[in-house]
């Protein structure tokens, strides 16, 4: 017997309508997700060959090594610019970091501004003196497609570049990342800006060739007008902005070691340093923080086994270190006196002494001469228009 004679009108309509319901989600589905994938495809799908993509991996970074503070204080005549008398020198790598520091478009904590009201002022982070700055401009928006070429190449040069876009000349200055790209309708003007130096040293004068070239390349391309500064005078300022960085670039250390060979157990130096509001981070290292999460000093192990969380019950040192990167902290002099602070807490409650990196006792003198060596340092890099712990030391000292 057939199914649908026992069925009556009202019940083979819901069927029907039924039906209609689920072919039409499918299709619907279907034609957002053939909507979706024309999206991404727009972004970033390529038709022809492109010679900018063809160019060698960049050059590997030698290391620096780290300047101590065992040396005569700095003299203003030490730092003096030797490129335009406005450029600015600083920068300086300190060996025992590793992790870099993603770039981003930011002002100082002071003046942060967010990017998506940034006004062209912002742009001051990324002057000509530590970055090799080009300009592209179009009489019309470049399309997504063509920059999210450029922005492949971001790794390609040995030092870190960062792209900034304005949409029109009525539009505030942002910085184009994959993710602003794709929703943005092109760029009309664009600044590619190369960092000059780090603390692997200066940028090669092959790299600074090769960025122009794909700048140059990419203009051509999109029939752009491309304004590139000359390489060689550019490399000359990157050579003394990395000698000065290497002048500047210190961390102050304040050891903390146990007495007639003793030991410090881990459960108490980790309820000691979070009750004093460091955390622990994964790199086995203390980190004390400020409210906009910048690191502003840490306390490791003396010894050379990193601070696990797995292993502090059962850890046991003869000692602790309190760094601090003097390049990387805005008010270095107030944040000094704090760590040393917290220093002496620790020496009085683990019952160790504060000595030196030559496990010579530190006495209130030798504190403030470190104190004052500080000082120094962070005035040179002011007097040479690179603030400690802005945007762009954090930049350049990583």
């Amino acid at each position: 017997m057939d199914i649908f004679t026992d069925m009556s009108d009202l019940q083979l309509s819901l069927i029907i309508i039924g039906a209609i319901i689920i072919v039409g989600v499918a299709i619907f589905n279907w034609v957002q997700q053939q909507r979706y994938q024309r999206k991404v495809q727009a972004a970033f799908e390529y038709k022809h060959d492109d010679v900018l993509l063809d160019a060698d991996s960049s050059e590997s970074m030698s290391e620096r090594i780290e300047p101590v503070f065992n040396k005569s204080p700095l003299h203003e005549s030490d730092f003096e610019s030797h490129t335009q008398p406005d450029a600015y020198h600083s920068h300086a790598q300190d060996v025992r970091k590793n992790a870099p520091i993603s770039p981003t478009l930011t002002t100082s904590s002071s003046n942060a501004t967010s990017n998506s009201a940034m006004p062209t002022s912002v742009l001051i982070d990324y002057d000509n003196s530590t970055n090799y700055i080009v300009n592209i401009r179009s009489d019309s928006p470049i399309a997504n497609t063509y920059i999210a070429k450029l922005l492949q190449r971001k790794f390609d040069f040995g030092k870190t570049v960062a792209w900034l876009g304005q949409r029109n000349s009525d539009e505030p200055w942002e910085e184009i990342t994959n993710e602003a790209n794709i929703e943005s309708d092109g760029y009309q003007h664009i600044k590619g800006c190369l960092q000059l130096a780090d603390r692997a040293g200066a940028i090669s004068e092959v790299n600074l060739s090769k960025f122009r070239d794909l700048v140059e390349e990419f203009a051509s391309q999109i029939h752009a007008t491309a304004e590139c500064p000359d390489i060689v005078s550019t490399h000359e300022k990157a050579v003394a902005l990395d000698k000065f960085c290497v002048d500047v670039d210190a961390m102050i250390g304040i050891n903390i070691i146990s007495k007639d060979d003793g030991a410090f157990v881990g459960t108490k130096i980790r309820a000691l340093a979070e009750a004093s509001g460091f955390k622990l981070d994964t790199d086995g290292v203390f980190k004390y923080r400020d409210d906009n999460n910048h690191v502003l000093f840490t306390l490791s192990n003396y010894e050379s086994s990193p601070f696990l969380p797995e292993n502090m019950r059962s850890l046991n040192t003869h000692g602790v270190t309190f760094l601090l990167d003097v390049p990387r902290v805005a008010h270095g002099e107030r944040i000094f006196d704090q760590m040393t602070h917290l220093a002496k807490i620790f020496s009085n409650t683990l019952g160790g002494i504060i000595v030196d990196d030559n496990r010579v006792p530190l006495s209130e003198s030798g504190l403030q001469r470190s104190k004052q060596q500080l000082i120094d340092i962070q005035s040179a890099m002011k007097r040479n228009h690179i603030h400690a712990g802005s945007a762009s030391a954090l930049r350049l000292f990583v």
